[in-house]
């Protein structure tokens, strides 16, 4: 089958070396088989998340030995091609959208595996594209407000980084909770997200949120960095700050590592988001569709006719 690579040790684009960043290779792979409890899926298309080149998943094996060669994109729309022995809860020809482990190989490629629990019948609606871009930002935005973070009805929240692609769910998240938010964007994105439900969009290019927003409840960061640090002035007595930004996973601030987490791939809340964008509650936004022939672009931020919100995609099938 065809599937994007990282490129071995030894490229111009090794992963494993600081200040370079990872490339892509395209060629054939053997097709997986699906184990006990697996599910083969048909990709249709993928979701990319550029930062997931540089993760400790896709550059190291859950033992800790240097990875090579790994598939990117593990958030997919697609088609279960087979069930292992003992699969429950999923049937061949079934259309589904959802997740896999990160430290197996991605969905930039024809298939992949998963399992039951980290998938859900697709929503009807939507077209492959569009729902292979909400899994990773829906499933982050969801389990930071209300796993996380037990946001309240009422209470003030600040999503840094509200166009992008996890902002956006967390603007829609909190809205529909009863939250007032304020985000911020650059200055293009600012009726976007006021139609959107923000009272307020801040340019991050041209202002400083901590001398204009005070007493938030919940700070949902995804920029990391100065931003992050500077968020902790502007929660009230009883904040609480979430971050997701990578610069958290190996932080020695215990504020930090307490308001850091990596997203979790979990059914019941595919469900129910998939619901919501039937319900038309939520509209997922697709910042570009690249052929599968332009995933290596698509990962090196090379692609020209984008929105500049929201999710890039890679449809495999043609």
């Amino acid at each position: 089958m065809r599937a994007w690579r990282v490129g071995p040790s030894g490229d111009p684009g090794n992963p494993g070396s600081p200040g370079v960043r990872s490339q892509l290779v395209v060629g054939e792979i053997p097709k997986p088989d699906p184990g006990p409890g697996e599910v083969l899926v048909r990709v249709h298309a993928a979701g990319v998340t550029t930062a997931e080149l540089g993760w400790h998943p896709t550059t190291h094996t859950k033992a800790g030995a240097t990875r090579v060669s790994a598939v990117p994109g593990h958030e997919f729309s697609g088609v279960v091609a087979a069930v292992g022995p003992g699969t429950t809860g999923v049937a061949a020809g079934q259309p589904v959208y959802g997740m896999n482990d990160w430290f197996d190989d991605g969905a930039t490629a024809d298939y992949c595996i998963t399992r039951p629990e980290w998938i859900a019948p697709k929503p009807p609606r939507l077209t492959h594209a569009e729902a292979a871009s909400v899994p990773i930002g829906a499933l982050t935005a969801w389990q930071g407000l209300f796993d996380r973070a037990q946001l309240r009805a009422g209470e003030r929240v600040l999503v840094h980084g509200g166009s992008g692609a996890v902002g956006i769910y967390a603007v829609l998240f909190a809205r529909r909770h009863g939250a007032r938010v304020v985000a911020t964007a650059s200055a293009r994105n600012e009726e976007f997200l006021l139609r959107l439900g923000c009272e307020r969009v801040i340019d991050y290019k041209t202002g400083r949120f901590e001398e204009s927003v005070k007493g938030i409840d919940v700070v949902f960061d995804t920029v990391g960095g100065k931003t992050l640090e500077r968020s902790w002035g502007v929660l009230a007595p009883n904040g609480r700050l979430v971050t997701i930004a990578s610069d958290g996973e190996g932080t020695r601030d215990e504020r930090t590592k307490k308001a850091f987490f990596i997203v979790e791939p979990r059914r019941e809340q595919l469900v129910v988001i998939a619901d919501l964008i039937e319900a038309r509650e939520i509209q997922p936004v697709v910042d570009a569709v690249a052929p599968f022939t332009q995933a290596g672009a698509a990962y090196a931020g090379e692609i020209k006719e984008r929105l500049g919100r929201g999710k890039v995609v890679v449809k495999v099938t043609c």
